[in-house]
């Protein structure tokens, strides 16, 4: 077959319609792969705005961290400093109280401290607590301006006062730093505060409040030392009913001796031959045995004497009674303590308080005359025989040392059932609105 330029032209012609149609086709084909996969054609571009996008994100979660830990140290800081004005503290850095003062007994350091309070109450009454160095004029009236600073002044002590008594009453045995923190912040921010009206509390004065709070606290510490001086003295009374038990039983067996002795000579009179021989060296025996029975008893008689001698107590049950209700009572028991625990039975919800046992060689008659003193206070008028008075421990107190001025007093009434009681039903009442405690501010971390 001829090929002829026509045919040439021909097959030319369909190839070129062929490769216009896959053309066409694949133009079309292109612009739907453009259509559909347009967000990721270009991708080191969009890789390189993703990577920006990432380094703002880090840079910007880098500053909140570093404010957020700023913050988180600012509210602890806060927490702490308002631990001073709280009660529930934990132990919080508490360093040993060097004492200041060196009273032997309680009582003194209530004199004390109602001395330095005197102190204070002159130094206002002397304008030398709080002053002003400045003579201000109010509408150009100096009267006018000496009643504002008067007033300022009156506000500025009621401020501290506040805020001093507040730490006082607070003040325990584990919060004393904080106590003293708390006054010092306050005597601070208030002379701060008054900087523009120059208005000043004077260091002497806080220098007395702090003297107060420490005497305050000292007070607490020798009531808690008196107290274990109490359970020294309720051992030496246990010692000295053991001396009266020995003669109890050193007499009983003088008793034993001599009956058997008796029983023995009887018998001996009735007796001859080897019997008699055997009764009467019994009877050499059982008085060797009767004369250091004898010897015995009367060491013991002269150790503990038996005489009218007893104790006195004065014991309060504030949980039963209340405050300033107390019973004045005596026992010759060998031991006293059983007294107190005998009248402390089903009978009454609490146990009682010992305030006082005096031991006395005439206890009815001490006993007598403390319930004369305070036969008005009785709180049964009928039956005397209830031997309860509604009188303070300071009445008490000045009628005993009339008559034994070394008599030992513990004002404390320590109440432990009841007080134990009492924290246990507040707790139970508010155990169930009492937020749980979480950790607000968590530490965190970048990864």
């Amino acid at each position: 077959m001829e090929i002829t330029p026509i045919l040439i032209i021909a097959v030319l012609l369909i190839v070129l319609y062929l490769l216009y149609r896959r053309t066409k086709e694949l133009t079309e084909q292109n612009g739907h792969y453009e259509s559909r996969f347009k967000d990721v054609i270009d991708a080191e571009s969009e890789l390189d705005k993703i990577n920006q996008e990432k380094e703002k994100v880090i840079s910007e979660t880098q500053t909140l961290v570093s404010s957020y830990k700023e913050k988180r140290n600012l509210y602890e800081r806060l927490i702490k400093e308002l631990s001073i004005y709280e009660n529930e503290l934990d132990f919080i850095e508490q360093g040993f109280y060097q004492p200041i003062f060196n009273f032997d007994t309680s009582e003194k350091f209530k004199d004390e401290i109602k001395h330095i309070k005197g102190v204070q109450k002159q130094m206002i009454t002397n304008k030398e607590a709080i002053f002003c160095n400045t003579n201000w004029t109010v509408g150009d009236s100096k009267s006018e301006g000496k009643k504002m600073v008067n007033k300022a002044i009156r506000l500025t002590a009621r401020a501290f006062n506040n805020e001093c008594d507040a730490a006082i009453a607070n003040v325990k045995w584990n919060n004393i730093d904080n106590m003293i923190a708390r006054i010092e912040k306050a005597f601070d921010a208030i002379n701060k505060l008054n900087e523009t009206n120059d208005i000043h509390i004077s260091p002497t004065y806080l220098e007395y409040k702090l003297f107060e709070l420490k005497a305050t606290h000292e007070y607490q510490l020798k009531k808690q030392s008196e107290k274990e001086e109490q359970a020294e003295i309720k051992r030496q009374m246990r010692e000295e009913a053991k001396l009266e038990q020995e003669l109890a039983k050193a007499m009983k067996e003088e008793e034993q001796f001599q009956k058997l002795l008796d029983k023995a000579k009887a018998e001996a009179e009735k007796a001859s031959g080897e019997k008699l021989d055997e009764l009467n060296a019994k009877i050499a025996a059982l008085n060797s045995e009767l004369q250091e029975a004898h010897a015995k008893s009367e060491r013991a008689k002269s150790m503990a004497e038996q005489t009218k001698a007893g104790h006195v107590y004065v014991i309060s049950n504030i949980g039963s009674f209340g405050d300033n209700v107390y019973k004045i009572g005596m026992t010759r028991r060998l031991e006293p303590m059983d007294r107190v625990k005998e009248l402390g039975d089903a009978s009454v919800p609490f146990s009682f308080d010992v305030h006082a046992m005096i031991y006395s060689e005439n206890a009815p008659a001490l006993e007598n005359e403390l319930h004369k003193k305070f036969d008005f206070q009785r709180l049964n008028l009928i039956n005397t025989r209830k031997e309860f008075f509604a009188v303070t421990l300071d009445e008490i107190k000045e009628e005993v040392f009339k008559v034994d001025a070394n008599a030992d007093f513990y004002e404390t009434a320590e109440a432990q059932e009841y007080r134990q009681s009492e924290a246990l039903r507040k707790e139970r009442q508010h155990i169930e609105t009492q937020p749980k405690k979480v950790d607000l501010f968590p530490d965190l971390e970048l990864a």
